[in-house]
């Protein structure tokens, strides 16, 4: 189907680009959405004669997100979850947890704001796109950890899922026995042996 855009949508356009898009997405969410008109003479008249005030609406709109996002640009939300030892999530973590961690600090965001190619299954920190309006973009971080001491951890950007992975290293190397690939088998270490030598003598 062929649309006239009336705002800019990523990978698609600009406001007043006429592209064609799947019957489906046009039906289903830009034309309900109110951010394109079906491209045939009468409204492409009827963009024309809005265009002006389309582009002023969007430009001040643009502003009041740009203000926005100098608030929410760098914000970090920290998220408690439990995980296995090797750091995978009981569950995710999706935009929803993220919009209402923004939420709890003071930020505007929904979750359709936030732009999360797909959910977060393990700790650790997390850059996370946000989109204020089709033209401003701007970062905040998921800091996903077992504790507040881990996220704090992560915080002054240290690996917790590597520190766990050499703690379970180091774990498991404390149960090995010195090992001389020499030694005929049965045969005790030198160490060992030298006592009963000199008991011989």
């Amino acid at each position: 189907m062929e649309i006239i855009l009336l705002e800019r949508i990523e990978k698609l356009g600009s406001i007043g680009d006429v592209v064609t898009v799947k019957d489906g997405y046009a039906r289903n969410f830009l034309l309900p959405n109110k951010k394109a008109l079906r491209a045939n003479e009468a409204n492409r008249k009827v963009f024309e004669a809005n265009r002006e005030r389309l582009e002023a609406e969007n430009a001040a709109r643009r502003r009041e997100a740009e203000k926005a996002g100098e608030k929410v640009d760098g914000a970090e939300v920290t998220l408690i979850r439990a995980s296995s030892n090797s750091g995978q999530l009981y569950g995710s973590v999706n935009v929803r947890d993220i919009a209402e961690g923004l939420k709890a600090q003071g930020h505007d965001i929904n979750k359709s704001q936030i732009v999360l190619e797909r959910p977060i299954k393990t700790i650790g920190m997390f850059d996370v796109r946000v989109a204020l309006h089709p033209e401003v973009h701007v970062t905040v971080k998921a800091n996903v950890a077992r504790s507040d001491d881990e996220a704090e951890l992560q915080r002054q950007g240290i690996d917790v899922i590597g520190q766990m992975a050499e703690e379970q290293r180091g774990e498991s190397e404390g149960f090995t026995e010195a090992f001389d690939p020499n030694a005929e088998p049965g045969e005790l270490p030198p160490a060992e042996t030298e006592g009963e030598d000199t008991a011989d003598a």
